[in-house]
């Protein structure tokens, strides 16, 4: 897949994001994205996300859907996210399923594609001043889907901050079964 695909699958929720040096970092990050990313479903047994998210493209659809979600939860008085906050957890969100399935495509979810993704944007992007920040949000947005599903040992941080929360819960409201979002409308 084409660098500039990649770019325009997102343009929509890239201008959510007002800062042009965050936009232009996620530019860069979503070229150096597996293609496996724009093309796989959301999930491969198809148990935890809705309709809309399985199949060809799933897992960008469930991308854009935590965004639109993010942006309409932060912009609630009742939250007091900054702008830059704001921003950033786009970002996080843009990315944070980036290497769902590792590096090289493997047939299911990575459990630690949070970290996978993080230290990967991290050795790609390091002197972006908020990657720390971003990276924060990415590892802890499974919540309390935080374990192994072989070992049982927990592999993942919780979010504890506001805005790891938030980012969290986006994601998880894009993945839950009873909430579909119809993209003819432009949400």
């Amino acid at each position: 897949m084409e660098e500039n695909s990649k770019i325009l699958t997102f343009q929509r929720e890239i201008g959510f994001i007002q800062d042009k040096e965050k936009q232009e970092f996620v530019r860069e990050a979503l070229a150096l994205l597996p293609d496996y990313f724009f093309t796989i479903p959301a999930s491969s047994t198809g148990k935890y996300h809705p309709s809309y998210a399985l199949g060809e493209g799933g897992l960008v659809r469930h991308t854009k859907a935590a965004v639109i979600i993010f942006y309409d939860v932060a912009n609630l008085e009742m939250f007091h996210v900054t702008p830059e906050e704001r921003d950033l957890g786009i970002v996080a969100l843009i990315l944070h399923d980036g290497l769902k399935n590792g590096i090289e495509q493997n047939t299911y979810t990575i459990t630690k594609h949070p970290v996978l993704i993080s230290n990967y944007l991290r050795e790609n992007f390091p002197s972006f001043p908020f990657i720390n920040e971003v990276c924060s949000y990415i590892e802890t947005h499974m919540g309390q889907w935080n374990t192994d599903y072989k070992t049982q040992e927990e592999v993942l941080e919780k979010p504890s901050t506001k805005m790891q929360k938030l980012v969290h819960l986006a994601d998880y409201l894009a993945s839950r079964k009873y909430l579909e979002l119809n993209f003819n409308t432009g949400y």
